[in-house]
């Protein structure tokens, strides 16, 4: 073969495979706008995949236009002649579009690293006496984020509440009282079997099977019901969500988070494409309501609050603070209405039954 033959050859392969793969080429391609004029484009509609065109450029699918022609035939792009017109891959009308598109193959995105805070520890070290080495926290939360639909949770919201999975812990007998004050840990424990499962290769059903054996070790089983939880997990593991994404959902699904605000955690070229929701979660609906109505109490609290969306300050009260708590000034009616019907005075001796124990539990 000639060289001229084969370099012919060469361009029509190279062709040839543009026009049967774009949907695989466009994805190194993308363009991301600020259509509601907030500073981002993570939201809705913001950000898409470019298209090929029939030239071998790419065609942002944001604002795109269908050209006009002038009296001589002519193609013109109504935003402006600075605008090309191109003619798509896959055939049609020619079109122009004022957005550029961006290559991520020499752009990447740039993530911020999901929240890394594994929370305290529920039996720390101690001494001979048995008596804590360590700092007692009350309620303690873990920081945590979720995210809603953007481009890196392939535009599914991550954030959105499941419904009631797991059951407040503290709602139980006292009996149950050490076992059930882990019930966030647990949580955790089988997302990440169940994220860790679906990574490697297994199917959604397979990796949630996994998952809700991980969580029945971790935790009393009665504290969560098991066949929500495998529904729960198949369906964000298909939405794309990873394990924080399905701790936070399945916990504040649950009234156990508090969430603190919005941050961005994915730029590219400095355009954020992708926001996340910062929370502390809480191994119990009562302690995420405590710590709400408990730190305006408190001038430890006065000036950090709840920290940052990105930086969530999610500690628990100390021996001292919790003591200084006034409890006749929060309203719990939000826990009052999960328990059983009894009299608002028989629930407030069994909750204060309840803390004691809890006390007792940790510092022991």
């Amino acid at each position: 073969m000639s060289a001229a033959r084969f370099l012919f050859a060469a361009a029509m392969l190279l062709m040839t495979s543009a026009l049967l793969f774009p949907a695989a080429a466009s994805a190194q391609q993308l363009c991301a706008v600020d259509l509601n004029g907030n500073g981002d484009a993570a939201d809705d509609g913001e950000t898409a995949s470019c298209h090929l065109t029939a030239s071998g450029g790419w065609m942002c699918p944001i604002g795109q236009t269908m050209c006009e022609a002038d009296v001589s035939g002519a193609l013109h792009c109504p935003l402006g002649d600075q605008y090309g017109c191109e003619v798509p891959a896959s055939g049609g009308a020619a079109a122009c579009s004022a957005n550029a598109c961006i290559d991520t193959s020499a752009n990447p995105i740039v993530d911020d690293p999901a929240v890394d805070d594994p929370g305290v520890e529920a039996d720390g070290a101690v001494d001979a006496e048995g008596n804590c080495l360590g700092t007692i926290e009350i309620f303690s939360g873990r920081a945590a984020r979720c995210r809603p639909a953007g481009l890196k949770t392939t535009f599914s919201n991550c954030c959105k509440d499941k419904g009631k999975i797991v059951k407040d812990g503290m709602g139980g007998s006292i009996s149950s009282i050490s076992t059930k004050i882990a019930v966030a840990k647990g949580v955790f424990t089988g997302m990440k079997a169940a994220y860790t499962a679906f990574k490697a290769g297994a199917t959604a059903s397979q990796a949630a099977s996994a998952g809700a054996n991980a969580i029945i070790v971790g935790i009393d089983p009665t504290s969560i019901a098991i066949s929500l939880a495998v529904n729960f997990m198949i369906e964000v593991l298909l939405q794309g969500c990873d394990q924080q994404d399905m701790e936070v959902g399945m916990l504040r699904g649950s009234g156990m988070c508090h969430e603190i605000g919005s941050y961005c955690s994915s730029k590219i070229l400095g355009i954020c494409v992708q926001k996340a929701r910062g929370h502390c979660c809480f191994n119990t609906k009562l302690g995420r309501i405590i710590q709400e109505q408990g730190r305006p109490q408190l001038k430890a609290f006065s000036a950090i609050g709840w920290g940052t969306a990105k930086e969530p300050y999610c500690r628990g009260f100390t021996p001292e603070e919790f003591q200084a708590l006034d409890f006749s000034r929060m309203d719990l009616s939000e826990y009052y209405a999960d328990v059983e019907a009894r009299a608002q005075s028989e629930i407030q001796i069994d909750m204060k039954d309840k803390i004691d124990a809890y006390m007792q539990t940790i510092s022991n």
